[in-house]
C-alpha cells in the first residue's frame, strides 16, 4: 500500500471529478498549451480532462489511486459519493462562490457529466487511466510536457503532511519537462496552505522558477489562485 493510501484510507477518498472545461479555467489553459502536448492528470479520480484533451489532440494519461479498481466498481462508489456529497453541500452554500455553477443542482449536472465522460471512456480506452499514487508514480523521468494536479496537493493539509507534499511535489517535477501547474492553493478551510511558503523554498533549487499566478476560475472562496512550477 502506497503511502498516501495508508494516509487518505481509498475508501474515504471521494470518487468525484471536474469537467474538462473546469480544467480550462482552474489552470488558465488554452490550445497552445494543450495541442500537441503530452499532459498528466494526477490525481484525476473522476474528471473527464483526459477523455476530452485526447479528442482535441493532446496525448493526454490520468493517473489516479483509484485506478486499482474497475470502471465499472468506479462508476458505482462515483455514484454513491456525488450524492452523499452534494447532500453534504446543502450545509456548506456559504462557503462557495456561485457564479461558475448558479446552483447545487448545476453544480450536479456538471459533477453527473464529469464521472459519465470519464467512466465512458475509460472503458474504451483503459490504458489512459494508470494506476499510481504520489510519491511514487510509475512514469519516467521527464515523460511529460505539461502535469496537472487538481483538488489534491495543499487541500489535504490536514491529512497529508509537509513531507509528504515536499516528496510529492519533487515527483510531479521528476516526471514532467516543461511545467507543473497546481490548483487550488488552499486547504479544506479556504485557507491558504501554511505548507506553501516553505515547500517553495526548498524547490527552488530544483527548478527554474515558480510563480502563483490568479486564474478565471473560484468555486471555494478564496481559491482562485494556482502554482506555476516551471521545469
Amino acid at each position: 500500500m502506497s503511502l498516501a493510501e495508508k494516509k487518505l484510507g481509498i475508501d474515504r477518498v471521494v470518487f468525484i471529478g471536474r469537467t474538462f472545461e473546469e480544467y480550462r479555467a482552474m489552470f488558465n489553459l488554452n490550445e497552445k498549451h494543450l495541442k500537441g502536448k503530452k499532459v498528466l492528470d494526477c490525481a484525476s479520480g473522476a474528471c473527464s480532462f483526459t477523455a476530452h484533451a485526447l479528442q482535441q489532440g493532446t496525448e493526454a494519461t490520468s493517473c489516479d489511486i483509484a485506478y486499482k479498481f474497475t470502471a465499472e466498481e468506479l462508476e458505482k462508489k462515483g455514484s454513491l459519493d456525488l450524492i452523499h456529497t452534494m447532500n453534504q453541500m446543502q450545509h456548506v452554500q456559504e462557503q462557495y462562490v456561485w457564479k461558475y455553477f448558479s446552483s447545487i443542482d448545476d453544480l450536479t449536472e456538471h459533477r453527473k457529466r464529469a464521472l459519465k465522460d470519464c467512466i465512458a471512456h475509460m472503458k474504451k480506452n483503459p490504458e489512459a487511466y494508470q494506476y499510481g499514487a504520489l510519491p511514487n508514480l510509475p512514469f519516467q523521468k521527464n515523460e511529460f510536457d505539461l502535469t496537472l494536479c487538481a483538488n489534491f496537493l495543499f487541500m489535504y493539509s490536514d491529512r497529508l503532511d509537509y513531507t509528504f507534499h515536499l516528496e510529492a511535489l519533487k515527483e510531479l517535477i521528476r516526471v514532467t519537462k516543461e511545467e507543473v501547474r497546481l490548483f487550488p492553493l488552499t486547504n479544506l478551510s479556504g485557507k491558504i496552505s501554511t505548507y506553501l511558503p516553505q515547500l517553495l523554498e526548498e524547490i527552488a533549487p530544483l527548478v527554474k522558477g515558480t510563480e502563483i499566478a490568479d486564474v478565471p476560475y473560484e468555486f471555494q472562496k478564496g481559491a482562485n489562485q494556482m502554482l506555476k512550477i516551471y521545469v
